[in-house]
C-alpha cells in the first residue's frame, strides 16, 4: 500500500502533472510548446541550478562519505552500458551500431529524471545525501564511454575519440561540473544571494520545463516508427530492472533511503541530452529516432510517473 500511496502522490505532484498535460497538448493537436530559446535557457538554468546546489551542498561534506558512492557509481557506469548492450543485442536483434547506442543513452543518466526523483523524495520525507549531485556528474560521461568502446572492440567503427569531446566539452557535463566548482568556492554569504533564484524558483521552472518535456516526448512517440511493441516492452523493463540494481548498488554503497531511491532512479533513466549527441558524432550509421524515442518517449514517462516512486519503495523495503 505504500508504494500505492507514493504513486498517487508522485502523480498528482505539479511537475508530473504538467508532463501530462504537454502530452495532451500534442494529442489535440494544440500549439503548446515553448520556443526553442526557451527551452534552452531553461535547461541550462536546471543543469547550472542541480550543480551550484550540490556543490554549495558539499561544505562540512565528510570526503570519506562519498568514496564509496563515487566508486559505486563508476562501477555502475561501466555494468550498465555492457547490460544493456548485450540485451539489445540478444533480445531486439539489433545491429552493432543501434545497439550500442542504446548503451550510451541508458548508461548514461537524464539529469531531469534526477530531479525530480530529488524533489519527490525530499517532499516524501526521505531527503538524499547533499552530494548526489556530484554521483550525477560521475555517471554522465562513463557510460557512452563503456558503449562506444563496446562498438569498437565488437568490430563496429565508432569514432569514440571525437565523441569523447564533444561529451567532455557538451553544455550538460560543462554546465553541471561547473556549477558544482562554483558551489563549493562560493561562501555562504555568497551563495545566499543567488539562493532566490536558483533555490527557491527550481521547483516552479522544472514544472515549467516538464510541460514542454511532455509535449516533446508525446511528439516523439507520434513520429517514430521505430518503437515498435519489443522495443517499447525493452523500454520499460530496462529501467525497472536497472532501478533495482540502482537501489541495491545504493544501498551497499550506504546511502540512506533517499538517497538509494535517487541513485535507483539515476542508474534507471536514459540520457536524451549528452548521449543522443555523442551517438550522432561516433554512430553516424546508428538510427537515432530509435534510442531517443525509447528514453525520450517511452523510458523517461514511466520514470517520472511510476519509476520514482516505485524506486522510494524498494529503497524503504530495503533499507
Amino acid at each position: 500500500m505504500e508504494s500505492v500511496r507514493l504513486a498517487v502522490e508522485n502523480l498528482t505532484s505539479p511537475p508530473v502533472l504538467a508532463f501530462v498535460l504537454g502530452v495532451v497538448a500534442v494529442l489535440v493537436r494544440s500549439d503548446l510548446r515553448l520556443p526553442d530559446p526557451i527551452h534552452t535557457w531553461l535547461a541550462t538554468y536546471l543543469l547550472l541550478a542541480i550543480g551550484l546546489k550540490g556543490g554549495h551542498a558539499l561544505h562540512g561534506v565528510d570526503l570519506g562519505d562519498l568514496a564509496l558512492p563515487a566508486l559505486a557509481t563508476l562501477a555502475v557506469g561501466v555494468i550498465v552500458p555492457a547490460l544493456i548492450f548485450v540485451s539489445s543485442r540478444r533480445l531486439l536483434r539489433l545491429d552493432l551500431e543501434d545497439a550500442g547506442s542504446f548503451a550510451a543513452h541508458f548508461g548514461s543518466v537524464s539529469v531531469v529524471t534526477f530531479t525530480a526523483a530529488v524533489v519527490f523524495a525530499v517532499e516524501a520525507g526521505s531527503e538524499p545525501e547533499p552530494f548526489m549531485a556530484t554521483l550525477v556528474a560521475l555517471l554522465e560521461v562513463p557510460g557512452i564511454i563503456v558503449a562506444l568502446l563496446l562498438v569498437s572492440f565488437s568490430g563496429g567503427s565508432s569514432g569514440w575519440r571525437q565523441a569523447l569531446h564533444e561529451v567532455l566539452t557538451g553544455r550538460s557535463v560543462l554546465l553541471l561540473i561547473g556549477g558544482l566548482v562554483i558551489g563549493v568556492l562560493a561562501s555562504d554569504e555568497a551563495f545566499a544571494r543567488v539562493d532566490p533564484f536558483f533555490v527557491v524558483l527550481f521547483p516552479g521552472l522544472l514544472t515549467l520545463f516538464l510541460l514542454d518535456m511532455g509535449a516533446t516526448a508525446a511528439a516523439q512517440l507520434r513520429d517514430s516508427r521505430s518503437l515498435t511493441p519489443p522495443v517499447v516492452v525493452f523500454g520499460l523493463v530496462a529501467p525497472v530492472t536497472l532501478g533495482v540494481i540502482g537501489v541495491g548498488v545504493g544501498t551497499l554503497a550506504g546511502l540512506s533511503i533517499g538517497g538509494s531511491a535517487v541513485f535507483g532512479a539515476m542508474v534507471a533513466s536514459a540520457s536524451y541530452i549528452a548521449a543522443p549527441a555523442a551517438v550522432r558524432i561516433a554512430l553516424p550509421q546508428a538510427n537515432a529516432g530509435l534510442s531517443l524515442g525509447v528514453a525520450l518517449g517511452v523510458t523517461f514517462p514511466f520514470n517520472l510517473a511510476i519509476g520514482i516512486p516505485l524506486y522510494l519503495a524498494m529503497a524503504r523495503a530495503i533499507g
